[in-house]
Order: C-alpha cells, then sequence, then structure tokens
C-alpha cells in the first residue's frame, strides 16, 4: 500500500511539466516531487530553483530507471512516446498520469489500459480543462436545467500562434499525435462527452494553414450525440480573434461567455493554488444567460471558481485510498477514438 507523500517524477518540463503539473504537487502534502526529467540546461535550472531538492536527470530512461524508487510517474513529454514510457512505468510498478493527448490511437490507448489493469495501478489522463470555471459554469447550468432543453452546445477555443516555432506540437506529425485537433481537440471533445453523453463523429474539417505546418492548426468538429444534443467544436492555433468560448442553446434560455479560463496565465506568472484568488474570474468576464431580442433579458451567471488542483487531489485519493481516478482512461480512449476518426474524415498533409 502506498503512503504518503506520494514519490513522484515527471518526464518533460516544458510547459506541461513546469506549468501544469509541479505546481500541484508542490502544493498538495499528499505529493514529494523527487525527479524531473529534461536534456534542456534551462529548464533544469527551472525546476531546481522552483522546486529545490528536486533531483534532476537528462533523460526519460534515467528517471524510469529510477521508477523502482517512485510511486507515481507524470509524462509531461511528447503524445508519441506515451506508449513506451506509459508501459515501463506500469511495469515498474508506479501509478502513471499521462497529460494529453493521451496517445494517437485507439491501439495504443488500449494497451495502457490493459497494462494497468494487469499491473493493478492507477493511470490517470490529464484532461484538467474539466475543472475549467466556465466549464464547472456550463455543467452547473446543464444539469440544473435552467436553459432548458440542450439541443446544440458551441466550444471554441482558439488561440493566435504566429510563425510555426521549434517545438514538438508544431515540427512532428499527425501520425505521431501532433496536431491542433489532438492538442486542444482533446479537451473540447472531453468536455462535450462529459456534458451530453456518448457521439458520433459526423463532420470533420482540418486545415493547414499557416506556411511550413506539418500538421493541422484549424480545425471543425460535429458531434452528434445519442442523447440528441449536437456538439460543434472549434479548434485553432490561426485564430487572430476568437468566438465564444461557450455558447450553449436550449429550449428555455441560452449561456455565452468569452474568453479563457485564467488559470493557465496564473500558473505560468507562478501564482500558484496556494495564491490568493486563485481560480477566480472577475465579474466583468462572467458569461450571461437569457433570452435575446424583445421581451428577453440577458444576465450575468458568476462563473465557478476554476480548480485544477481537483485532479491531483483525485489521483491522491486513487493512489492512497482506492478511489476512482478523477479521469477513467476509458474516457480518455473514447475521445482518441473520436480524434483518429477525425482525421481518417478529413486527411491533411
Amino acid at each position: 500500500m502506498t503512503t504518503a507523500p506520494i514519490r513522484t517524477g515527471i518526464i518533460g518540463f516544458g510547459l506541461a511539466g513546469r506549468v501544469f503539473h509541479a505546481p500541484f504537487l508542490a502544493t498538495n502534502p499528499d505529493f514529494r516531487l523527487e525527479v524531473v526529467a529534461t536534456s534542456s540546461p534551462e529548464r533544469a535550472a527551472d525546476a531546481t530553483s522552483q522546486h529545490p531538492g528536486v533531483a534532476v536527470v537528462e533523460s526519460p530512461d534515467a528517471l524510469l530507471a529510477r521508477a523502482a524508487d517512485l510511486d507515481l510517474v507524470v509524462l509531461a513529454s511528447p503524445a508519441h512516446t506515451h506508449l513506451e514510457q506509459g508501459l515501463a512505468a506500469l511495469e515498474a510498478g508506479c501509478a502513471v498520469v499521462i497529460d494529453k493527448p493521451f496517445v494517437p490511437t485507439v491501439s495504443d490507448a488500449e494497451q495502457l489500459i490493459a497494462a494497468a489493469e494487469r499491473a493493478g495501478r492507477p493511470l490517470v489522463v490529464f484532461q484538467n480543462r474539466r475543472w475549467d470555471g466556465d466549464f464547472l459554469t456550463v455543467r452547473r447550468l446543464v444539469s440544473s436545467g435552467a436553459l432548458g432543453r440542450v439541443h446544440r452546445f458551441e466550444s471554441t477555443f482558439e488561440r493566435w500562434g504566429g510563425p510555426v516555432r521549434d517545438r514538438w506540437q508544431e515540427t512532428t506529425t499527425i501520425a505521431q499525435g501532433a496536431g491542433i485537433t489532438y492538442d486542444l481537440g482533446s479537451h473540447l471533445v472531453d468536455q462535450a462527452l462529459q456534458l451530453f453523453g456518448p457521439a458520433t463523429l459526423e463532420q470533420a474539417e482540418l486545415s493547414v494553414v499557416r506556411d511550413g505546418s506539418v500538421s493541422d492548426d484549424d480545425a471543425f468538429l460535429s458531434l452528434r450525440h445519442d442523447s440528441g444534443v449536437r456538439s460543434h467544436l472549434i479548434v485553432s492555433r490561426a485564430a487572430a480573434q476568437s468566438g465564444p468560448r461557450f455558447r450553449v442553446l436550449g429550449s428555455e434560455a441560452a449561456y455565452t461567455v468569452y474568453g479563457l479560463d485564467g488559470q493557465e496565465p496564473a500558473l505560468k506568472e507562478q501564482r500558484w493554488p496556494d495564491s490568493g484568488g486563485y481560480g477566480v474570474t472577475p465579474e466583468a468576464e462572467w458569461g450571461l444567460v437569457g433570452v435575446d431580442g424583445a421581451g428577453g433579458s440577458l444576465v450575468p451567471v458568476p462563473t465557478e471558481r476554476g480548480d485544477y488542483p481537483a485532479f491531483y487531489a483525485g489521483v491522491a485519493a486513487s493512489i492512497l485510498h482506492g478511489a476512482p481516478p478523477p479521469v477513467d482512461p476509458r474516457d480518455a480512449l473514447e475521445v482518441v477514438r473520436i480524434l483518429e476518426r477525425a482525421h481518417e474524415l478529413s486527411p491533411v498533409g
């Protein structure tokens, strides 16, 4: 039986490892960050300055060689490495957290899930945007019936990426799990399935927009849920202006909200979960509920507090007490199934 603190290693200390994983391990007493794998001297320096006492090794293999002395391995590494690294960590007896994209193919996902079941260790995919404040607000409005019967869910996550940069998301191929559909699309598909249940992908439009890009950087997906709801999902890293983050249309009212959850920029500025105001959305950025036009009215609705720390609290409960993981890997498998199908319907390259 694993006891706290959970001895943890992180493979990769770029944006994912440095911003989206290490701060929650550092501020949750159930974890102790012991080792980070990165080949970058600059990122190694970041790791040791932000997390005094952490050991830094230069390769994933060097960290995995120490896996017998760890309880949890976090894969903040490129998607095409997740299968091999995840299998090695599970074989060593570690629980595993895998950043999204989970893996590029359904086959890879099934292999990892089977390995975790054989090992009897938790396998958890980092679908952290289930704990975005705006998404939590949508979930509350939908479940409470405030919008009536929802018939269309629109979710847009667009950024202005500028020219192609030298990072794995933009220099590796779609077959390796790169591209905007695997990246941001993983979040939007997961959120839609969580809200409205199983779905079939009916339409996909994937495009290469920027010069020099080797994978899709703009995409539209249309899902038809078994519940009857349609989800329209848009992702881009080539959008100079963005549409609403969410627009949810129901039989009684609609909800619209702009902007992105503030937890990511806070974490980039090292305003960690133990900082005052973490996860709070200013009133000026709240969304509106109601009916437009004559006889209608729109009312601001407070945005729920964003709560990424809940993910690692759930990981700790799963490792220490056998609780269900905060993200079931079979949920993540269904996301991969839809993303893989999107590339079949709209091949690019």
